[in-house]
């Protein structure tokens, strides 16, 4: 039943791991699909993100260039000769009627401020400014995105035409100045990220000016020969000048020589590219862990925990106790109810078996006890028999040989006895038998005249028939010896010891008589002493008794020690 036990206990924890295993095989693939829906979402968003990004660097590029054109018109409707009072108030009023122009500005010949819209700062170097050069040497329009110090608010481009006198030759410029910020694209889109920045760059990517500078790292290398080859629009990802991700997207602006750069986040952790599909993954995932645990709570309730209490009583019926019926399982699923059926028919069954064996094993010990009894009775009278056989009989010799046979029966049918009588039918306590056994040879003693005073101690030891016998029928033939020779006439003391030391074990029998200096002679009871020490493998020693007459030792291992025998019930 123990055994019944542990395999329930594993296999309830085998049920737990395979169903949990079960169920998510079950439900992998809803998460599979939720899985591979949101990448493709997630590619889709992307592919979209980048097409918003490349259609704000053009329409980024495209309203500069439309800006550009319409201020060289709006120049040269002004009238780039014109300079006077009213220069200053006209200028103003028509930077305020059209968004997005920071300033309006008329130069003279030395690129100093005739007249402007707005305040412009002070530049010594103006006249020799790129844009101002090309101008002085006879271009009519000129665009500058790095127009020096024109309009200190923000980064801006400006765009200039060319002034002439009544005799054709170079009088200044009028310019217009547009600021970067008006050329960023609305970040209303929901593919284009907060944090969209706008610069402007050279044909060797660098970018000379931007809204946010530290939003733009070195542009592609590239980009006049990718926008020669016909591209509209380039894009590329990268790093900024603080080290992070972004994507970039460039459009030529003026002759492929300025580009509209647009630098936008590149997907982060915690940006809206991984919300997004996180936020499309969730559902799945949470519908998988939803049924997971719903069905594994299901499944918990309806078997797990029967199996627990099936678990429960076999750990009862583990520990004997069969009476316990498993009544809890009548609510059980019709499956948990058969199989607490079935364990209860089984412990039932163990019940009807271990009575039925109890009964037999009651009735083997009768009749063992009563065989025992009955070879206890055939040799007793055979002892009676060898008894008035002997009193028959004349001679001394025969009388002697009659009395140690008839004494030698004794012992076996003493051994018979105390199995028969005892606990246990295959035990005896050697301590109350050799009690016993002493006092029977004593009392059996026709020959004796004096009187004998009789000293037994005997460790206590368990000892089965098998060496009891031979460990008797030595006892018989040393207590024999003693009497003939020390204790017959004269009476004396007789001892008879029993030690367990460790390995070995000892008895010892000895009396106060003269003794046998040389040791007893030759003579049947040495060599049955002998053969009886052979067979308990043991060693027959003839030493002098502390009382002056001879001690008789066999000395032989210790049998196996056995619990003390207990009273079985009904027996």
């Amino acid at each position: 039943m123990k055994r019944v036990y542990g395999r329930a206990a594993k296999v309830v924890g085998t049920i737990r791991v395979r169903l949990a295993l079960t169920l998510a095989l079950a439900l992998l693939p809803v998460l599979a699909i939720g899985v591979g829906q949101s990448y493709l979402a997630f590619r889709s968003e992307g592919d979209a993100r980048r097409q918003s990004l490349e259609l704000a660097a053009g329409h980024s590029a495209a309203t500069a260039r439309a800006r550009i054109e319409a201020a060289g018109v709006l120049l040269q409707t002004l009238g780039p000769g014109s300079v006077g009072l009213e220069c200053a108030r006209r200028l103003d009023a028509v930077k305020s009627r059209l968004p997005g122009y920071a300033n309006l500005i008329r130069f003279d010949a030395y690129g100093r401020v005739a007249c402007a819209a707005g305040t412009t700062p002070r530049d010594p170097e103006r006249a020799q400014r790129p844009w101002f050069l090309d101008l002085a040497a006879g271009a009519h329009l000129a665009v500058a995105p790095a127009p020096g110090a024109v309009y200190a608010g923000e980064p801006s481009v400006l765009t200039a035409v060319r002034a002439e006198d009544g005799a054709g030759v170079f009088d200044g410029a009028m310019a217009a100045v547009l600021t970067l910020s008006s050329l960023k694209p609305q970040t209303a889109n929901r593919f284009l990220p907060d944090g969209a920045e706008i610069g402007l760059a050279d044909a060797r990517g660098n970018v000379f000016s931007a809204t946010a500078p530290q939003a733009f790292g070195p542009a592609s290398a590239h980009l006049r020969e990718e926008a020669e080859a016909g591209q509209k629009t380039i894009l590329w990802s990268g790093k900024d000048a603080q080290g992070r991700r972004r994507l970039f997207s460039a459009a030529p602006l003026v002759e492929d020589d300025v580009f509209v750069v647009l630098s936008a986040p590149a997907p982060g952790l915690l940006s809206w590219a991984n919300l997004s599909p996180i936020s499309r993954m969730l559902p799945p995932l949470l519908a998988f862990g939803l049924a997971l645990a719903g069905v594994l709570w299901a499944t918990e309730r309806a078997v797990i925990r029967w199996i627990v209490y099936l678990r429960r009583v076999a750990a009862i019926y583990a520990k004997g106790r069969f009476t316990v019926r498993p009544l809890q399982a009548e609510r059980a699923p019709p499956e948990i109810r058969e199989l607490a059926e079935t364990l209860d028919q089984m412990a039932a069954g163990i019940v009807t078996r271990d009575a039925s064996l109890r009964d037999s094993l009651a009735e083997k010990d009768s009749l063992m006890r009563e065989i025992h009894h009955r070879v206890k009775n055939n040799l007793q009278i055979i002892t009676s028999l060898l008894n008035m056989q002997q009193r028959a009989l004349t001679d001394p010799a025969a009388r002697t040989a009659m009395n140690d046979t008839r004494q030698r029966i004794t012992a076996l049918a003493q051994i018979y006895r105390a199995l028969y009588q005892g606990p246990d039918l295959k035990r005896v306590d050697l301590r109350p038998f050799l009690e016993e056994l002493t006092a029977l040879l004593l009392a059996g003693d026709v020959n004796g005249q004096g009187s004998v005073r009789t000293e037994v101690h005997a460790d206590p030891l368990v000892i089965d028939p098998d060496r009891l016998a031979p460990l008797a029928l030595f006892a018989v033939e040393a207590i024999t010896n003693a009497q003939k020779h020390a204790l017959s006439e004269r009476g004396g003391v007789l001892t008879v010891d029993f030690f367990v030391r460790g390995e070995e074990a000892e008895l010892a029998i000895g009396d106060d008589g003269p003794g046998a200096p040389a040791g007893p002679g030759e003579g049947v009871g040495r060599t049955l002493m002998t053969a009886f020490a052979r067979q308990l493998r043991g060693q027959v020693k003839f030493d002098a008794s502390p009382m002056g007459g001879l001690l008789v030792r066999l000395v032989f291992p210790t049998p196996q020690a056995l619990p003390p025998p207990q009273h079985q019930a009904g027996t």
